[in-house]
This record gives C-alpha cells, structure tokens and sequence, in this order.
C-alpha cells in the first residue's frame, strides 16, 4: 500500500516543481492588484491577507499545472492521433475503483481535495457566499475539463487528457468542503476585529520583509513600465537607422532613470510625506520611523535606510544574508540606530495619528 501512495504522489512531483517555479513570476504579476483590491475593499491588508494571497497564487499555478501538465509530444499513440473520448457517465467511479482498487479511491479523493482550498480561499480571502462559491468552483472545475477536452482549448488538435463528469462533481465538492472549513475557521478566529487597526510603529520583521516585497513589485512595475513605453516610442521613431549598440545603450540609461525616480518615490517621498508609510506600508497599517526625528536626524534616517535598501534590492544576493543576521541580532534595522529627535517613541506623539498616514 505504502508503494501504491508513493507511485501515485511520484506521478505529480515534476508538476508541483513547475507550479513552484513559475510562482515568483507569478507572484509579481498577479500579487499587486489582487492586494490593492482587497485593500480598497476592506481599507486596510492585514499580514495573514498578504500571506494567504501568495499561497493563492502558489495553489493557482499548482492547480493548473496538477490539471495539465505535462503536455503532449509526438505524432502518434494514445490521445495523439484520434483524441481520448469524454466520460460521461457519472457512475463511472465505480468501475474504476474496482478495477483500479487503491489507486482509482486515491484519484477519486484527489479529485475532491484538490479544490478544497479554493473553496477556503472563496470564503476567508474573497469572503464569497455559499452560492457564490459553489458557482466558482464550478466554473474553475468546468473550464479546466473544456481544457483537456478540447486540446487546451484549441493548442492541439486533440485531447491529451481525460474528460470526466465524475472530476466535475467531485471538484465542485471540495469546493463546498472548503467553504465550509473556512466558515468554521471564520467563526473561531473572529474576534470582533473588523476595525482598522492602528499604525504601528514597531513593526516585526515578518512585516517589513513583505511590505519591501510589495513595495519591490510597484517600483519594477514603475520602472518597467515607462522603459518599455520609451524604448518601443523610440523604436517605432527612428526605425532600422539605429545603431543596435546605441540603443542598448540608451535602454540602459533609461532603465537606471526609471529605477531611481520610481525608488526615490516609493521608499523616500511618499513615506516623508505619510510619517514613514511607504505604499506597501499603508496597506499593511506599518511605519519605518520608529522614533521621531526632525531636521537633520531624519534626513540622515532616510538617507542610511535608502542607502541599505538600494543595496538589498540591487545586490540582493550579496546583502540579504547580512542584513538578516543583522536584524537578527540587534531586533533593528541599521537605519534604526539614527537617534531620535524627542528621545522617545513616535507611537507616543498625539500629533501622528491614523488619519494622517492613510491614503
């Protein structure tokens, strides 16, 4: 029995490999305008959002590779030639677990967890309905079957993966299961915490490592974005007469401007401005400025904290393990150590409050 599980697991690693992969990519795309709807929905992101949200997309791409991949090669053979014929018989689990026995029972109950956290994520993350959910996990369910019925939707001209009604009504109750563990696990954790909670001024390291996450992601997307816009504009203006080397060059330069306006704005302007909240620190209620500093203590915090910050980001390999043993340490970050200006907490000064550092 212990071989049969074993065998069977063995037969979806390199699928759960290539969802791992493909995760921080997608993680980038995808995280940031997932977290700013959820943060115009509720007005504020608590951490266990920002964390179940990359786990969403971890579990998005496994679910997409688990039901695909791997994809077809070759002229011949099973599927190749003539496509495999839909199952549409809903009973057909029976056979299957008297023929197949352990292994048909573990595909069946597969088939059901697999959409389990789908439904959880329906109900804590996008705090769906019953029917809503259900309604979710079905479309999800039936848009990956169409998937492998018609030759991932036309992009090969055959069916290289089974059509089967039985995945369709199994998949859909996962999906209810799920909804109703994450209504259990609502009613547990609620604690009558739906009131924003107050900026804090001491955040942990769990906290400042996905806002600089988060706020990493805008300032490449701000960076990419207007490089790419320039680059194709110049492209399109002066055409074949470039001088390839030229253009590289300039590409260069313009990639370094949009880095240093978009990172000067992110991590230097805007928390100035908003009492040490970065963008990334509005959503998760979090400050930089432990202490209050004014006049040139705060310049020269700002300046230490932009300098170790453009090391992590542009020399992340080289400054991420010392700057984690750091903080390991000393429970601060180097730019911390700036003394204040008042000699005592910012959380204590009555003149920065919520209403002054939410946007």
């Amino acid at each position: 029995m212990g071989a049969v599980i074993d065998g069977y697991i063995s037969t979806f690693s390199g699928s759960f490999s290539i969802a791992v992969l493909v995760w921080p990519l997608l993680s980038l795309l995808l995280s940031l305008p997932i977290l700013l709807y959820l943060y115009r929905r509720d007005g504020w992101l608590p951490l266990t959002a920002t964390l179940a949200v990359y786990m969403s997309i971890l579990y998005a791409a496994g679910l997409v590779c688990f039901t695909l991949y791997p994809l077809p090669s070759g002229d011949s053979g099973p599927g190749i030639t003539y496509g495999i014929p839909p199952v549409l018989n809903p009973l057909n689990f029976i056979s299957d677990i008297a023929q197949g026995g352990l292994r048909a029972t573990l595909q069946l109950l597969l088939n059901i967890v697999l959409f389990v956290p789908l439904g959880f994520i329906a109900k804590t993350l996008l705090k769906l309905k019953l029917p809503s959910a259900l309604a979710l996990s079905l479309v999800v369910t039936c848009t990956i079957e169409t998937a492998q019925l018609t030759g991932l939707f036309g992009m090969y001209p055959y069916a290289f993966r089974t059509f089967d009604v039985d995945d369709i009504i199994c998949n859909t109750l996962g999906g209810l299961g799920g909804w109703a563990l994450g209504q259990l696990a609502t009613k547990l954790i609620l604690q009558g915490s739906t009131q924003m909670p107050p900026i804090t001024h001491e955040p942990g390291f769990a906290r400042r490592a996905v806002a600089l996450w988060t706020d990493a992601a805008i300032i490449d997307i701000c960076t990419v974005i207007p490089r790419l816009v320039i680059m194709i504009g110049l492209t399109l203006v002066l055409g074949d007469t470039v001088d390839s080397a030229l253009l590289e060059h300039v590409n260069a330069i313009v990639f370094a401007a949009c880095f240093i306006i978009a990172f000067a704005l992110v991590e230097i302007i805007i928390p100035w401005k908003h009492h040490g909240s970065t963008p990334a620190g509005m959503f998760y209620r979090m400050s930089c400025e432990t202490q209050q500093r004014t006049g040139a203590m705060r310049v020269a915090f700002y300046a230490l904290r932009a300098l170790v910050l453009f090391l992590l980001l542009v020399f992340l390999r080289y400054s991420v393990v010392p700057l984690a043993l750091f903080y390991l340490v000393t429970r601060k970050m180097p730019y911390d150590f700036i003394p204040s200006s008042a000699h005592r907490p910012i959380s204590t000064i009555e003149s920065i409050g919520d209403q002054e550092v939410t946007a």
